[in-house]
């Protein structure tokens, strides 16, 4: 049976009233339907042709601006609109920071059904560009062209591009010329590269096809001034593969961990690849209050360092540890907030289901000198257990930072089994945090909130909650 084909319909001076989720903002339908736009700010009027209906929305995009939005400033990066990366970038930060809070604030009351003190504003972050530590690019020999290239008779040269993926796109890179996420060296470090690459013949990666030499690049910075870059190959060239990483190593001296990855799969991860060190160290450390986090290829990182900082103390103050709590940190991954928290807790147990970060975790403790804190790898729901409490002892706060999809209902019922005294919950989706503590407010009072932005120029924010036990009366 054939597809049946959305008529596409145009709206004429619609006003653009608020933001929603994943980046989009929301207009009305003359027939009162929300329609999501991917391409306009709160306060525009514009003209919208649909390309999706459903029964309570539209999608669509803005085809004709009429009024622009006092909420406006003009994007920084030459790429906006086309890359995907960060879609706020047109909305000056003051307003970004005013729509995620509302966003957070939201999400607690009507999904969660949730009662909130006062709400502690937003903290921004000081820097809006160049704040991520770690950016990965891919190389592909059919770049993405723009519509004035498709439209145009000019030979179009080399299609070869190093950059991101387009959004829905899995096989379509747009070539960067310079992005705002990551500070310099980043973007002299991958033109060179792609610049070398073409003029010694060095083959870009097609993923359709499968054929190729360069497949991806990792760049990693750091606080304390080290510099990682890591190349994927899809196959060993060992000539061609040193020539490159010779002029990278000789390029930039301050490189100091160049690594590479011979990845012949169909896919781009390397958690199960094996990672070689060129030249220089394999890892590269992070510091945080005069703690050293050893961070190797596969580790992970908050992205953005100063904001991490940042959240963790915030994380830390509503603990408001005495030094005499034995506390648990649900989803640790490489220990960060167990350790940041160490000195004021009597000891601290970190969980976590992914054995390479648990190592990394030890290791890191150990060369903190941190000796209480203890960590232990496992599946949450099932690790985290009766059996497991009455062999490390009942928990006087629980710390919870779990992943997007925020915790399973299991380990949410263990909590409610142990009943802790208060706990810290930082998530990443105030949607899934929002779904959780509904599940705890029969025992548990919200007494603090605050929201956290890691993420300037995009929709992403994290969200702090802190929940006391009842008093029962």
């Amino acid at each position: 049976m054939a597809r049946r084909k959305t008529k596409r319909q145009i709206f004429e001076n619609i006003e653009v009233i608020d933001a929603g989720a994943k980046g989009k903002t929301i207009a009305k339908a003359p027939d009162g339907r929300v329609i999501f736009l991917p391409n306009a700010v709160p306060g525009d009027v514009v003209d919208v042709q649909t390309f999706k209906k459903r029964k309570a929305y539209f999608e669509g995009k803005a085809i004709k601006f009429h009024t622009l939005s006092d909420k406006r400033t003009t994007p920084k990066c030459q790429h906006f609109g086309v890359c995907g990366g960060c879609k706020w970038q047109d909305m000056a930060y003051e307003f970004q920071l005013e729509y995620k809070q509302k966003e957070v604030t939201n999400n607690l009351v009507r999904i969660g059904h949730l009662e909130l003190p006062e709400v502690t504003p937003i903290l921004g972050a000081a820097e809006q560009y160049f704040y991520r530590n770690k950016m990965e690019f891919s190389f592909s020999d059919s770049r993405w062209l723009t519509m004035e290239e498709v439209q145009s008779d000019e030979d179009l040269g080399d299609r070869n591009a190093l950059g991101f993926h387009i959004p829905g796109m899995w096989d379509k890179i747009l070539d960067i010329d310079k992005c705002w996420l990551q500070e310099d060296p980043s973007n002299a470090i991958r033109n060179a590269v792609k610049t070398f690459a073409v003029a010694n013949d060095l083959e870009f990666f097609n993923t359709r096809n499968q054929t190729g030499l360069l497949r991806t690049m990792m760049i990693r910075t750091s606080s304390t001034g080290d510099l990682m870059v890591l190349i994927q190959f899809f196959k060993e060239d060992r000539e061609k593969r040193e020539l490159l990483l010779d002029y990278i190593a000789s390029t930039f001296p301050q490189i100091t961990s160049l690594q590479y990855v011979v990845n012949e799969k169909a896919n781009d991860t390397i958690y199960d690849q094996n990672v070689i060190c060129y030249n220089g160290n394999d890892h590269i450390f992070e510091e945080m209050e005069g703690l050293n986090f050893k961070i190797n290829a596969k580790s992970f990182y908050q992205t953005n360092s100063s904001q991490a900082y940042e959240l963790y103390k915030i994380t830390r103050d509503f603990a408001d540890l005495k030094g005499d709590e034995l506390v648990y940190d649900l989803y640790t991954g490489t220990g960060t907030i167990a350790q940041f928290i160490a000195k004021q807790a009597k000891h601290v147990i970190g969980v976590e289901a992914v054995p390479d970060a648990i190592i990394a975790a030890k290791e890191n403790a150990q060369l903190n000198g941190i000796d209480n804190v203890n960590f232990f790898v496992g599946d949450m729901k099932t690790v985290f257990n009766a059996e497991f409490i009455s062999t490390h002892g009942q928990p006087d706060v629980i710390i919870t930072d779990p992943p997007r999809d925020g915790m399973h209902k299991d380990v949410v019922n263990q909590i409610l089994n142990i009943a802790p005294q208060k706990i810290v919950y930082v998530s990443c989706n105030s949607a899934t945090q929002a779904r959780d503590l509904a599940l705890l407010k029969d025992i548990y009072s919200i007494t603090k909130t605050q929201a956290v932005d890691m993420f300037p120029q995009t929709h992403h924010v994290e969200n702090v909650v802190l929940l006391e036990k009842r008093s029962l009366i």
